[in-house]
């Protein structure tokens, strides 16, 4: 059978039907459009619909099962290296990956509190009273604990002390933002009487560090290079974990695979995006998720730690068709499972990535993909955008007036 990437895409979709049980309504939502009045209903004043590129990224196992990537991102190269990754990965047996729990916090603060220690201890006392509300308020998930904060404004606003109550809640297989806000708000009153203050914010926290998701992998030393790629690939790490401007780009990369899975599969990625970069910067410097080191036999070794709140049921998952889809040919049965598939597609894109910065850089394989694109710019149709993209990536020279040289060449061998 042929590879995925050599499928065409009718090819590719009775792939997917196949080996995901799709049925020919599923394999549709992949080529159609959201309609607009689904959009309508999910955004204010829409007036269309964005499209981007969805595509499969292929070779993950992850904790012994393999698994189909979904990806939706418009950069080139990034599907294609993620893949190759997770080919090399697989000789050593794969991804193996642990999610926490999906417990989110979230907050109540109340502020103009004459005493604000007196205050904490009376909002503690009433901890179960307040669970109680909280959970009178939803059937699906559910608080788990409670604490207090005493937190000083440190901007120059000078606002004074203020108490922050935090609901501790495991929204199971969910995201969980519209339950934890309710959860807030609906104990903000008995919060405000006990304090004998004034709530102001009643929201969840995007910062979820009881969510974190860890993902390892071994890389075959010869498959990346040799002794020296390795070698070059730990210098662009230890770049990338003491130097914030080489980090910020690094991470990047992570999220290049992180944020894909989850636009492909309707999660909330600026979330997830805000609490990835504040975990990178949990020690007080800003560095690197990832971390490198040499396994044994001098195979590079890989692993990635970050918060991940995402859910498989509710939001947009369940009411998007491509995202619903997605997730079936992911194949993951709760929320923990899909952390742990985004965590392997964001180790193994910025394995790829350092890998080619390390070796032959960056550009060489992403000029060539992104040649055909170019192509497409200077008018190539059909075949002819391979053999234009092929002619300038080839030559070095991925530029529009290069390809429109190239594309009068193929016009004219084909015309003879």
């Amino acid at each position: 059978m042929r590879k995925f990437y050599e499928m065409g895409r009718e090819e590719r979709l009775a792939f997917l039907k196949d080996s995901a049980g799709l049925s020919d309504e599923e394999a549709t939502a992949f080529g159609s459009a959201l309609a607009f009045d689904d959009a309508n209903r999910m955004v204010e004043n829409a007036v269309g619909i964005m499209s981007i590129p969805l595509g499969i990224a292929t070779n993950f196992v992850i904790n012994g099962v393999e698994r189909l990537i979904p990806m939706a991102i418009e950069e080139p190269s990034v599907i294609a290296a993620a893949s190759k990754a997770a080919k090399i990965a697989r000789i050593n047996g794969g991804f193996t990956a642990e999610a926490g729990k999906s417990l989110m916090t979230g907050q109540v603060q109340v502020v103009s509190i004459k005493n604000v220690a007196l205050a904490r201890r009376r909002v503690l006392a009433k901890r179960k009273e307040l669970l109680a509300i909280a959970n009178a308020k939803s059937r699906s998930v559910k608080a788990v604990g409670m604490q207090a904060r005493v937190v000083r404004d440190s901007s120059k606003n000078k606002m004074g002390q203020m108490l922050v109550v935090e609901l501790i809640i495991d929204t199971r297989d969910a995201m969980g933002a519209n339950a934890v806000n309710t959860m807030c708000e609906a104990i903000a009153p008995r919060v405000a009487e006990i304090a004998e203050g004034d709530v102001v914010l009643k929201i969840l926290s995007n910062y979820a560090t009881r969510r974190v998701t860890k993902c390892r992998a071994v890389f075959d030393r010869e498959e990346l290079g040799g002794k020296e790629v390795v070698e070059r690939i730990l210098h662009a790490y230890a770049l990338a974990y003491s130097d914030v401007y080489r980090a910020v780009t690094h991470n990047k990369g992570v999220m290049n695979g992180v944020d894909a899975v989850a636009l492909a599969t309707g999660q909330d990625f600026r979330a997830i995006e805000a609490g990835a970069h504040a975990y990178a910067a949990r020690d007080g410097t800003y560095r690197s998720l990832t971390r490198w080191w040499r396994g044994k036999g001098g195979d590079l070794a890989g692993e990635i730690e970050m918060p991940l709140a995402v859910g498989t049921v509710g939001g947009v998952a369940n009411v998007h068709p491509t995202a619903r889809t997605a997730l079936k040919v992911l194949g993951v049965k709760s929320a923990q499972e899909l952390a742990m598939a985004m965590a392997a597609a964001g180790l193994a894109q910025n394995l790829s990535a350092i890998r080619a910065l390390a070796s032959e850089g960056i550009q060489k394989g992403h000029m060539r993909l992104h040649a055909r694109n170019i192509a497409a710019m200077a008018g190539a149709k059909g075949g002819e955008i391979d053999a234009v993209a092929k002619k300038i990536a080839d030559e070095g020279a991925v530029n529009v007036d290069a390809a429109k040289k190239a594309l009068s060449g193929v016009r004219q061998a084909s015309a003879r």
